[in-house]
């Protein structure tokens, strides 16, 4: 039974990447048939992992129609970027207040580890896409590590994977502006100064959008 609970947690996790870095394309048909042969699952666990990612949102499912890939818009990246605003510069706050000496060594590394990719990025390598957004989300998750509230957390993993998937389709990429905008928060998180913080989050997140949404109209 162990055994498998922990097969449909990998499938869960493994198909909820694909949607995210868009190999699963917005719109797609998803076929439990299909699914099955590709990810080498039964069709009741495929079914049971597109249940939970249709509860979740990036999943769509519909009567008759089945299951497809949630699609994807203008309004709904800014919906994404209000809630992420609002979850993330509340967690952040909470973060920084009680945050300690192990909280602020693990969002020092987290940094370290994104400016490193970042670095690799800006000379134009193409093979750490996945691996630079994926420390990108450890480091904003870093920062609202010590919130409290693993709800809350969840919540913004959840918010902040589904605005990543704009930025994977669009290639989203703001160069040393958002290298910048990192440090910074980095910076006004370890000098407790939370208003600071909230300020270059917000514009971090906004600019972001307006980012990808210029590559959307091109």
């Amino acid at each position: 039974m162990e055994e498998k609970r922990i097969r449909r947690q990998s499938l869960y996790d493994v198909i909820r990447s694909d949607i995210v870095f868009g190999r699963l394309k917005p719109g797609e048909k998803l076929k439990a048939t299909d699914l099955r042969a590709r990810y080498d699952a039964s069709v009741s666990t495929v079914r049971e992992v597109l249940n939970r990612l249709a509860s979740e949102g990036f999943v769509f499912a519909r009567e008759q129609y089945g299951f497809s890939v949630a699609p994807m818009s203008e309004s709904g990246l800014r919906e994404l970027a209000d809630l992420r605003i609002l979850l993330e510069n509340h967690a952040l706050e909470q973060s920084i207040i009680t945050g300690g000496t192990e909280w602020e060594a693990g969002v020092i590394a987290a940094h370290h580890r994104l400016q490193r990719m970042e670095q690799r990025r800006a000379s134009g390598d193409q093979s750490v896409v996945e691996i630079w957004k994926r420390y990108d989300w450890e480091f904003h998750q870093s920062l609202i590590s010590a919130c409290g509230s693993e709800e809350l957390m969840a919540l913004h993993g959840t918010v902040f994977d589904k605005y990543l998937r704009y930025q994977m389709l669009y290639l989203s990429y703001r160069g040393e502006v958002a290298e910048r905008e990192h440090r910074e928060l980095l910076e006004a998180a370890l000098v407790k100064d939370t208003q600071k913080a909230r300020q270059i989050l917000t514009r971090h997140i906004t600019s972001g959008v307006e980012h990808a949404l210029s590559a959307i109209r091109k």
